[in-house]
């Protein structure tokens, strides 16, 4: 069983960040249809093509260090002189490979003309890589100070919300929503790292190549299933980009966003407080730690159950909130990825704990194998069936991991 300490300290970081992605998801909400109405579908599809493009790097610059460093954070907090060199390390790591990022971006801005005709939507969209990188989630989450997180983002939220309405009016403004959302993100991270510094007494310095190559190592496993998580998710978006024009992206990215929110919420608040308590509990009790896993996969099952179907017999009106109208292909896109969301929502702990128990290389084998499958699946079913093939792709892939987590979780629960 779960002391009531723990389940305490879950609890309140549960409800934080859950306060947290709802004034984040209701932000957007508000600014969506606006958004939507101003610079209209084909310039929205474009920056959801600039945004899915840098999403690449800011998968490069976290490496695997949210789970990695995170779990490593909350097993060593009580450690001043270690929480300090495992910091340094990580955001040495980082730093550099945002460095590298920006190089290969400028690389392949130059040469590829569908991105060199746009270039300045693209460097704009590039701070938000920036400030991801010096953002210290991690630290926060290891150390269990999930307020943190969620005051600095929804400061970033109404900040955001604040800047667009001011300064975008027309069609014309359109890449000062990139401008604007990079320079929020940069914000949100130097205050990150003002408060690590101020509030926790981190000091910062160089480490040396064994620290910085340990920490490469220790996030390795979860950095290749993380892109190829992201081989058949943030893909998506990006291919439809390339395969159709930038009109049928933006209607259609506008139901990734919405489907994206049933998916974080409130799930992406359990997993986010859950995994470093948890990392904790199956250090300490190997058994209790898979009953609370269990447990909370059962809650969040229920809890899908619930709100999906009711949100797929809403879709229409819900999209007609999100974007101002009502577009067909939204709609039915929606519908369709609210059957893959139903797959993430019964899996999530479940994938969680192969973290948690230390089989990585389980977990990047699982994600690969369907990165493999699902990759060609998404081009094939997106140049057939246009942005429905990105949608089924998505809900098969989802079923198949689902499938062989489920199996792969209860054959190594006791090992």
């Amino acid at each position: 069983m779960v002391g009531p300490k723990e389940r305490k300290v879950v609890m309140t970081n549960v409800s934080t960040l859950s306060t947290l992605q709802a004034i984040t998801y209701l932000l957007p909400v508000i600014i969506l249809p606006y958004l939507f109405r101003v610079i209209g579908p084909e310039k929205f599809g474009l920056i959801a093509f600039a945004q899915s493009f840098v999403q690449y790097f800011m998968l490069l610059t976290d490496y695997g260090f949210n789970i990695s460093a995170t779990k490593e954070i909350s097993l060593c907090q009580d450690e001043h002189a270690k929480v300090c060199r495992v910091f340094s390390a990580v955001m040495m790591t980082k730093i550099s490979l945002a460095f590298l990022s920006l190089a290969a971006m400028g690389v392949i801005v130059y040469f590829i003309p569908k991105f060199r005709n746009d270039w300045v939507i693209y460097v704009f969209s590039f701070g938000a890589v920036i400030g991801n990188t010096i953002f210290p989630v991690w630290f926060f989450q290891g150390t269990e100070k999930m307020r943190h997180i969620a005051e600095l983002n929804i400061i970033g939220g109404f900040l955001y919300a604040a800047f667009i309405f001011m300064f975008v009016r027309e069609s014309r403004d359109y890449l000062m929503v990139p401008l604007i959302n990079s320079s929020v993100f940069l914000l949100t991270g130097i205050m990150g790292q003002y408060l690590v510094f101020r509030r926790f007494r981190v000091s910062f310095k160089f480490e040396g190549y064994k620290n910085v190559r340990q920490q490469l190592r220790a996030g390795w496993d979860i950095f290749i299933s993380i892109i190829a998580i992201n081989a058949y998710t943030n893909t998506r978006v990006f291919t439809v980009g390339l395969l159709t024009n930038n009109t049928i992206t933006g209607f259609y990215s506008v139901a990734e966003r919405i489907s994206g929110f049933f998916q974080a919420f409130p799930l992406g608040s359990f997993s986010q407080a859950i995994f470093p308590r948890l990392s904790r509990i199956f250090h300490r009790n190997k058994s209790r730690a898979y009953e609370l896993m269990q447990r909370v996969q059962h809650i969040t099952i229920n809890i899908a159950l619930i709100c999906l179907p009711l949100a797929f017999v809403f879709a229409r009106l819900i999209v007609k909130v999100a974007c101002g109208v009502t577009s067909y292909e939204t709609v039915l896109s929606l519908r369709i990825l609210l059957i893959a969301v139903f797959f993430i929502s019964a899996n999530a702990f479940r994938v969680q704990f192969l973290l948690v128990c230390g089989k990585t290389h389980i977990y990047s084998r699982i994600h690969v194998v369907m990165a493999i499958i699902g990759l060609p699946l998404i081009f094939l079913l997106i140049s057939s069936f246009s942005y429905l093939g990105a949608a089924v792709a998505t809900v098969a892939i989802e079923a198949g991991i689902f499938i062989i987590t489920y199996f792969t979780v209860k054959k190594i629960k006791f090992s």
